[in-house]
């Protein structure tokens, strides 16, 4: 792995620095950070690593790859500029807080022929890897339905800030469930397949001081034949993050929490619990996303990839429960 050239970290918020200590773990050392200076952690213990508060400066060094991992609605002004300094880019999910821009950083992507990585972590839970095996093998059958499930308390998300101030808390930085909790969309997109059409209901319901939606009920339809439902909150303790597939042969559930995955066969009656690697913890994830990324742009072989495609087609898909939630309607998308 040549490391001559370095890779630029912008925002140094929680999963910048996850994000910046896996590299080091990894093996990566020469990096770059890109900063506002309006990180809410209490201190910053990198010091050491060159620092640039101005974005055309940091460019100028010609970064072989950025992380785009500041607030949402803050994504895609770094990633055009980076993209057209002609880095490749590991984009935070969602891309943005709306698809303006989206089309212009495609462009650039494609006339630069640059690499994209989505930040998608959960494809790399061994568990739901797992899952993804079961249904390749037809374990359970045509899915008939697929649930998915995400509440987690706001408050308690990061105890050294206000969650107030949070962006997960402001719609105008890119806040709300939809947007900052949008990895169950591309948990059943890659499990069970592409997502149709939306229904859904959105509120400020869970009595937090927030201004953008804290809860979400969305109803789908797969290409597949298949319908599904995604539940996302900020209010629920303690946290809840499962998958629910029912097939026609038998059903599969996945517990973050636990970190288990269990199939059941109806033909057979048996029931296979699928177990996380002793010692498992959350941030093994993340280690092995980046080190998949660090295969994309150095050109080894890819396994689990969430591409700028699959980045985008979540976005539009957000876009339209929006809107069906606006108009109580059904969106295709």
């Amino acid at each position: 792995m040549n490391t001559e050239q370095p890779i630029l970290i912008a925002g140094l918020g929680s999963i910048g620095r996850r994000h910046l200590q896996n590299l080091l773990a990894l093996g990566y050392d020469n990096l770059l950070l890109y900063r506002t200076g309006k990180s809410t952690l209490p201190e910053n213990p990198f010091e050491h690593i060159p620092t640039e508060y101005d974005l055309a400066a940091a460019l100028a060094k010609k970064p072989l790859a950025t992380i785009i991992a500041n607030p949402t609605a803050l994504h895609l002004p770094v990633a055009i500029e980076a993209a057209k300094a002609g880095s490749h880019l590991l984009l935070e999910k969602p891309i943005s807080h709306s698809l303006d821009g989206i089309a212009e950083l495609q462009r650039i992507v494609t006339q630069n022929h640059l690499k994209v990585m989505m930040g998608f972590q959960y494809r790399f839970h061994p568990a739901l890897q797992q899952v993804k095996t079961w249904l390749d093998q037809a374990k359970i059958g045509q899915i008939v339905t697929a649930e998915a499930h995400y509440g987690e308390y706001l408050p308690g998300w990061h105890p050294w800030e206000d969650y107030r101030k949070s962006y997960s808390a402001q719609a105008a930085l890119g806040g709300g469930v939809l947007l900052t909790l949008c990895h169950p969309f591309d948990m059943l997109r890659w499990l069970v397949g592409e997502i149709t059409a939306v229904s859904a209901v959105t509120g400020i319901i869970g009595g937090l001081e927030v201004d953008s939606e804290d809860t979400a009920l969305t109803l789908l339809q797969f290409d597949s034949g298949a319908f599904g439902s995604v539940h996302l909150n900020y209010v629920e303790r303690p946290t809840a993050r499962w998958v629910h597939l029912v097939g026609q042969c038998g059903t599969i559930h996945w517990d973050d929490i636990s970190g288990k995955a269990i199939l059941y066969e109806a033909e057979t009656e048996e029931t296979t619990v699928f177990n996380p690697p002793a010692h498992y913890e959350r941030n093994v994830m993340f280690l092995h996303e980046m080190g998949e990324f660090l295969n994309l742009i150095f050109d080894e072989p890819v396994k689990s990839l969430s591409t700028f495609a699959d980045g985008i087609r979540i976005q539009h898909i957000i876009e339209a429960i929006k809107l069906a939630a606006a108009e109580r309607t059904w969106q295709n998308v």
